[in-house]
């Protein structure tokens, strides 16, 4: 999976999350996911926190952020 594939999962709704950058049209933000591993978290313990996520969602958090 390429950077533009994994971009592809981030979604921008101004109705929802107030705006911010969300995983896959979800209400979980882009930012959620990197404060875990802003904390210390591993991929692993946000998969753990977030069951509805998958690996290439932490991946494209990190693309986002980058």
């Amino acid at each position: 999976m390429d950077k533009s594939d994994l971009l592809a999962r981030i979604t921008i709704e101004p109705g929802k999350m107030g705006g911010k950058p969300c995983i896959r049209g979800m209400r979980l933000r882009v930012v959620d996911i990197l404060d875990i591993l802003a904390g210390g978290g591993t991929t692993e313990d946000v998969l753990r926190t977030y069951d509805e996520l998958e690996r290439e969602d932490v991946l494209a958090a990190l693309a986002y952020s980058a």
